[in-house]
């Protein structure tokens, strides 16, 4: 059946229109018109801390400005190839229109996700966490699967990530690790990634070849901002040091340069031991320990409005998704019903189509409780 392009151009824009409305490109011009005027000032570098939060504001404004024109611009070209395709009749020419509107197509999909990451934090870089459940030492194998995938999932699309902390199980794997995704949005994109995950497979560790269901869990926190004043008195942290452990490089098993950081009021403990030396490490934990209690802040905050609205629901990332390598190939996430059969891709981050279909079934919820 031949394409209707000029019933899927008109799509595109209806899409498009409503994107470029969410998206308030008067106020992002306007706020990337006050940031410039501030990146221009000759005193900016005198407070480095504010001038880096400047122009990485400013670089993600534009950025964002610039990929919701460019989207208008693509959708006028391929109106236009659409109209050389009908003139020469061409079939190679068809052909290439019908590659670009699919590209079109997607790329617009991906627009329209960004638009409904409007949450307090969304627009955070991310702070992940992942940690071995029940399972043994295949728990902490699929928890380094996952985090390898989350970090294969970052590299592809170009983001950088930083590893603050790995602890390496016994046998094979790791306990935990946890680790930075530095990109706009990162928070409110792998967000939806909380949760229990679930791996079921004949068991590499097992000499009778037994099926094994193993759990990872995974907690995802936005990264402090220096607006979000998470107030760390030093009297409340015990800060430890000691040895680190693992694979690594030069200065790392020598020294004494890991670091554990104890809230005393929360009991919340962090550790970092992938820097080189004892004074980064802390620096990366102190993040860490702000994104977590900026994270039980906002937790506070929303069972004190559940209370008043009476909800006892339970939380939406439990049991959130099922990796099957035996007896058959499937992932599948258990709140939105997407499922894909090509397992290996998935654990090498090609994640995204569970990343969008996350995000919209996210959005649904909360214009229903609203």
């Amino acid at each position: 059946m031949a394409t209707d392009f000029p019933a899927e151009i008109s799509a595109l824009r209806t899409t498009y229109a409503s994107i470029r409305e969410v998206s308030d490109l008067d106020t992002l011009r306007s706020e990337l018109g006050e940031l410039n005027a501030q990146a221009a000032s000759p005193d900016l570098w005198d407070d480095p801390e504010h001038a880096q939060t400047v122009t990485s504001r400013l670089s993600t404004v534009q950025a964002e400005l610039d990929r919701i024109e460019k989207m208008g611009h693509r959708i006028d070209d391929l109106e236009v190839l659409v109209e050389l395709a009908e003139s020469e009749d061409d079939e190679d020419t068809r052909q290439e229109t019908e590659r670009e509107l699919l590209a079109v197509r997607k790329q617009l999909e991906e627009l329209e996700v960004r638009t409904l990451l409007s949450g307090e934090y969304d627009q955070r870089e991310a702070i992940v966490t992942i940690r071995s459940e029940a399972g043994g030492v295949d728990a902490a194998d699929f928890a380094e699967m996952l985090m390898r995938m989350y970090l294969r999932w970052a590299e592809r699309r170009g983001y950088k990530s930083e590893v603050y902390d790995t602890s390496y199980a016994e046998e094979a794997g790791i306990k935990s690790a946890t680790f930075k995704v530095a990109a706009p949005y990162a928070y409110g994109t792998l967000s939806v990634e909380q949760g229990t995950h679930r791996l079921v497979r004949i068991s590499p560790f097992d000499n009778q070849g037994r099926r094994q269901t193993s759990f990872a869990g995974v907690e995802v926190l936005p990264v402090v901002a220096e607006t979000d004043h998470v107030d760390v008195p030093e009297n409340d942290v015990r800060v430890d040091v000691y040895r680190s452990s693992g694979p690594g490089g030069q200065s790392v098993n020598t020294t004494d340069s890991a670091v554990r950081l104890t809230h005393l009021p929360t009991g919340i403990v962090v550790t970092c031991q992938n820097e080189k030396s004892q004074l980064q490490n802390k620096a990366a934990a102190m993040r860490v320990l702000q994104a977590k209690l900026l994270e039980k802040a906002r937790k506070d905050r929303q069972a004190e409005l559940d209370a008043l609205k009476g909800d006892d629901s339970g939380s939406w990332g439990n049991q959130m998704r099922s990796y099957v390598l035996h007896p058959y190939q499937m992932v599948k996430d258990l709140r939105t019903n997407h499922e894909v059969g090509n397992t290996t891709s998935v654990f090498d981050g090609e994640i995204d189509a569970f990343l969008e279909s996350g995000i919209r079934w996210r959005k649904q919820g909360e214009r229903a409780e609203a």
